[in-house]
């Protein structure tokens, strides 16, 4: 049984992470004011509070000034700013796991209703919310109390969760409960001098509070494919970051390498003199590299519940080995049972590009490997093959193209990535 099957969140620094966005729209306003930019620690306390307090009480403006400023930072806060945040670590499974056990889910916030929920919907979390509110873009000012009465159900046990002083009072006027969110940006003299009836110091705390038992999050093993050139480190760097910044536990790996030993092998089978290495040789090399590679770091980090990004990896093998050395198919699937048997992957991004374009992206770049010395013929065989094997596994297989702008294969790609996470139960 839940304590409280009514929770209210506060959004920035109980949510999500929205400090370097607020900083940097801060700092904008200030600059175009020519006003000095304030320490850190004042700075700090632009998070949570409305803006037209915040420039009023640590800036010394007057009502007209701080209005005048708050346009300034939404000049570039509503194109770029709103995106420099991210959610907290756990956040998302808290909120899924409580939505999963019947509990009704508000934000009541100081940030502007509309902005609140172009956040929430950006990072996903507004489908688990049965309301929010926040002021009007032309109010100034908001009472935490009335915005808490906005969203507070009748008849259920509500708590509200938020990381400053304003959070614990509007709940303590509203006659409900309040959770001090430590981990937020509130001073932690002046939220626990309010009397919280609970603290947390990290989501953990805050989980283990308001869902007890709450299973750990669930992991997934994600694979990047693709021709040389495509574009596969750069898109794993970028997803990444994204992944992290939506809130999920992340590891980045690589094959043939991502534990000592495969590292290793990597620096035989991609060495420029190959000493006569034969496709039999190469195809149990990378076998070898990827058994140990799954014992050592994916297994083991899936089972954390982190998302594990993978540059290449069984596919790889088929394609290379199989299709463009033309060794028989289901020999290297049998050299590579222990990888299809305990580590396929949940999810492939298979970046499609011609191969050609490709390689010439590659060699312009940097110098190339020595499977990637190949002639034209290999490289017009793995793209062959590629295709093939996209077109054999639509369940598991997410083409994007990525013959276009980095930046826009990156939101193609995220965006049915974490469609697919979602529909997987990875939250």
């Amino acid at each position: 049984m839940l304590p409280y099957d009514a929770v209210i969140f506060d959004l920035d620094g109980t949510l999500t992470d929205s400090r370097p966005g607020i900083c940097a729209c801060t700092q904008y306003a200030l600059n175009k004011l020519k006003l000095p930019i304030p320490p850190d620690d004042i700075l700090d306390k632009f998070m949570g509070p409305p803006l037209a307090d915040s420039f009023m009480r640590y800036c010394g403006m007057t009502e007209k000034e701080a209005a005048r400023a708050t346009d300034l930072y939404r000049e570039r806060y509503i194109p770029i700013g709103w995106k420099e945040n991210r959610v907290y670590p756990r956040i998302r499974a808290l909120l899924s796991a409580l939505k999963e056990r019947g509990a009704y889910l508000a934000v009541a916030t100081g940030k502007p209703q509309r902005t609140s929920e172009t956040v929430l919907r950006y990072f996903g979390l507004l489908p688990y919310f049965d309301a929010v509110a926040g002021p009007a873009p032309e109010d100034l000012h908001a009472d935490k109390k009335d915005l808490i009465s906005r969203v507070l159900p009748s008849g259920r046990r509500a708590v509200m969760v938020g990381d400053t002083a304003g959070d614990i009072k509007g709940a303590q006027d509203c006659g409900i409960d309040s959770l001090a969110a430590l981990y937020g940006y509130g001073a932690e003299e002046e939220v626990l001098a309010q009397g919280p009836a609970w603290s947390a110091r990290t989501t953990e705390e805050l989980c283990a509070l308001l869902c007890p038992g709450m299973a750990q999050p669930k992991g997934a093993f994600v694979t990047l494919e693709g021709v040389d050139g495509c574009g596969k480190s750069t898109q794993a760097a970028a997803l990444a970051r994204r992944l992290h910044d939506f809130g999920y536990a992340v590891r980045r790996t690589r094959e043939p390498g991502g534990c000592p030993i495969a590292e290793e092998i990597r620096k035989i089978v991609l060495a420029k003199e190959d000493g006569g290495m034969c496709p039999e040789t190469e195809a149990l090399l990378f076998a070898a590299a990827r058994a140990q590679h799954l014992k050592d770091t994916i297994l083991p980090a899936v089972r954390r519940g982190e998302i594990v990004l993978c540059d290449r990896f069984v596919d790889s093998s088929i394609v290379y080995q199989g299709g463009a050395r033309g060794l028989d198919t289901e020999w290297v699937k049998t050299i590579n049972r222990p990888a299809l048997r305990e580590g396929a992957p949940d999810v492939t991004l298979y970046l499609r590009m011609n191969h050609e374009a490709a390689l010439a992206r590659r060699l312009s770049a940097s110098q190339p490997d020595r499977i990637e010395q190949a002639g034209d013929s290999f490289h017009a065989r793995t793209e062959e093959a590629y295709e093939t094997l996209w077109r054999e596994n639509p369940d598991r297989f997410i083409a994007v193209n990525a013959d276009q702008p980095p930046e826009q294969v990156t939101e193609e790609a995220f965006s049915a990535l974490f469609a697919r996470l979602t529909e997987r139960g990875v939250v």
